[in-house]
């Protein structure tokens, strides 16, 4: 385990799971998704996760999900990481989907653990050794049982560390005690990825985060970490509580958090578009909440001079 101050970041500190952008008749809108990629990267991010759960990858094609690759790659070059999603619940088809996006310019692989299936660990440790073995690509592994069923366990992602392309957990497990455990024996990156953690766990040593509501806010948690950096732990931790009830809105209030960030990018004026089904979209009384929540944070972000 390294012994540096803060731990490594391959991929920066201020990570986006960005949304894909559709027309309105549900067509990839790749003008649209490179608007955004350039918005959230001229304020702040520096990387962005593209074809993760907030970006609808069960419900894009293989196709789509190179092309948005592509065309992200072209409007950032280097002022960010770019960031693949392409698990899959079948091993073959993730490995694909892998050599798909690092010719098409990715820097790095989201990885979920496979769905529905529910592998045991020895199964799914090879399926995370047989896709860092298929590409040369730096993997994240994306950890959350609450959607995939399965976790992947401590002591399993302090075997997979060993691997010289598995850098990076995105952490939705909600389990600190977990986290700490293989921060404290690896050097893997670790990742909040769950917006309401994102000061927890860079205090016991995260990388940083991937933020859904950054999608909206994309400066807010990078401030966060700024002024815990800066050894302002009173202001980080105000920063972290002023943003709550916007997390709460958009991911505590009975909608996925694709529904409720389109909702609110569209109400802004900003490139979402549609969900697809089976997803559906935000009411207006959700909509109309989810604005008012984000006044409030803008409001008082300005007080604060973030």
């Amino acid at each position: 385990m390294t012994t540096d101050a803060r731990p490594p970041a391959p991929f920066g500190r201020a990570l986006c799971a960005m949304v894909t952008p559709f027309t309105e008749d549900g067509v990839l809108d790749l003008d649209g998704a490179q608007r955004l990629a350039d918005r959230l990267v001229s304020r702040g991010c520096d990387g962005l996760v593209l074809s993760g759960t907030t970006g609808e990858s069960p419900t894009t094609t293989d196709a789509e999900k190179a092309a948005l690759v592509t065309a992200v790659r072209e409007t950032v070059g280097g002022r960010a990481s770019v960031v693949a999603g392409v698990g899959t619940a079948d091993t073959r088809h993730t490995v694909e989907l892998a050599l798909a996006a690092e010719r098409a310019g990715a820097d790095g692989l989201l990885v979920v653990t496979p769905y529905y299936s529910r592998p045991p660990q020895d199964a799914l440790e090879a399926h995370f050794r047989e896709i860092a073995d298929a590409s040369g690509l730096p993997l994240v592994l994306y950890d959350i049982p609450g959607r995939t069923g399965t976790r992947i366990e401590p002591d399993t992602l302090v075997r997979l560390a060993g691997h010289p392309r598995i850098a990076a957990v995105k952490d939705c497990s909600y389990d600190l005690l977990g986290t700490q455990k293989v921060l404290s024996r690896t050097d893997l990156a670790y990742y909040a990825g769950c917006d309401e953690q994102v000061l927890a766990l860079y205090a016991v040593g995260a990388a940083g985060y991937v933020s859904t509501v950054a999608n909206v806010v994309p400066d807010l948690f990078r401030a966060v970490l700024d002024a815990f950096d800066a050894g302002d732990t009173g202001r980080a931790a105000l920063l972290q509580r002023r943003a709550i009830p916007l997390v709460e809105a958009m991911m505590a209030a009975g909608l996925p958090g694709t529904v409720t960030a389109k909702a609110l990018l569209g109400a802004l004026g900003l490139p979402a578009g549609p969900v697809r089904a089976p997803l559906r979209p935000a009411d207006r009384e959700t909509a109309d909440r989810l604005l008012a929540a984000h006044a409030e944070l803008v409001a008082a972000s300005d007080q604060l001079q973030v």
